[in-house]
């Protein structure tokens, strides 16, 4: 580290240690039990989650993270670490970067202990997820704020909230799916994470005036409506959906519903997008790349492509970069 005044702390959703029940349901335990995730009262979220839903889901999930691994581990994780490399690099001397999983190693307090140990006075606190949620943003925000206070890190937190309409971010999605002839498809399917539909307009974030009806879904849509502008998309030739349900009571479209009917429509070829997420993962590379494009070809369809996420590409770096640099100035 280069020991400047200030530290960035990059915070994404995090990943089990290993692909192996064990690591499985400790990851599991740690983030089904957040009550900004499962947001019902504290008995029944308890009853729910550790007698029900993971008993019933660690082995389901540990076949997944097995198709997910590779040699160099979960890709969450090392390519969060690959990102914090290259954005060290972009700013120099101008901030510290960390980078902490919100759930999982190498977890936010171990990073936040780093930074009480190294004396910085100022923490920007950067969220890697561009719509602000309940139980992305807002227990990210929470969790390290409640650490800091709890060991009385002397500390300044500054916020980096939601980026959605960020247009460097606009822009690196964009470029994204142009490395993949967007022409050559018959239709582009923009993905979003899933919320219960109860989540959708909880939480406000910091950017919304008060009073003002924010949702996760608008956001959703505005950055499909914005990206598909960049693309030079028509409005016939994209729409959005909503993937990772639990029950039917969660955002719709969904994704997979959306893929059988433009199939029905005659469209055998679909690029998909996912820019809730800037980190490849369990729900990029398994739930869409590798599962949808297989139960899409059984059906008659010949493709699903998933386009790549941010990751560590030279234009998201230089967007956080700016992101960053302007909470310093």
């Amino acid at each position: 580290m280069n020991k400047s005044n200030t530290a960035v702390l990059l915070v994404n959703i995090g990943s089990p240690d290993a692909p192996t029940k064990p690591a499985v349901r400790r990851y599991l335990t740690q983030f089904l039990n957040d009550k900004r995730v499962i947001d019902i009262p504290w008995l029944a979220r308890k009853i729910l989650v550790n007698l029900i839903i993971i008993p019933f889901r660690v082995k389901k999930s540990t076949q997944l993270y097995l198709r997910l691994w590779t040699k160099k581990g979960s890709p969450l994780i090392y390519l969060s670490k690959e990102l914090q490399e290259k954005l060290q690099h972009k700013l120099g001397e101008k901030a510290d970067v960390f980078v902490g999983m919100r759930y999982g190693n190498p977890g936010y307090k171990q990073a936040l202990l780093q930074i009480q140990k190294e004396g910085y006075k100022k923490l920007i606190v950067l969220p890697l997820f561009p719509q602000h949620a309940l139980s992305t943003t807002e227990t990210a925000f929470v969790a390290v704020e409640e650490y800091v206070k709890k060991k009385k890190i002397d500390v300044e937190i500054i916020r980096i909230g939601q980026f959605f309409r960020n247009p460097g971010f606009i822009k690196a999605f964009a470029e994204q799916a142009e490395k993949y002839d967007p022409k050559s498809y018959d239709f582009v399917l923009f993905s979003y994470h899933g919320l219960p539909n109860r989540q959708d307009e909880k939480s406000q974030p910091d950017d919304q005036p008060a009073g003002e009806v924010y949702a996760y879904s608008r956001a959703c849509c505005e950055t499909t409506q914005l990206i598909a502008k960049e693309m030079g998309l028509k409005d016939d030739e994209y729409t959005i959906g909503f993937q990772s349900r639990l029950s039917k009571n969660w955002l719709t479209p969904f994704s997979d519903d959306v893929l059988d009917r433009k199939l029905k429509e005659g469209k055998k070829k679909i690029l998909v997008l996912a820019p809730a997420f800037v980190t490849d993962c369990l729900e990029t590379i398994v739930e869409i790349d590798h599962d949808y494009n297989r139960e899409f070809r059984q059906k008659g369809g010949e493709r699903v492509k998933l386009v790549e996420s941010l990751n560590t590409e030279d234009r998201w770096v230089d967007t956080l970069c700016e992101l960053i640099e302007e909470k310093l100035n």
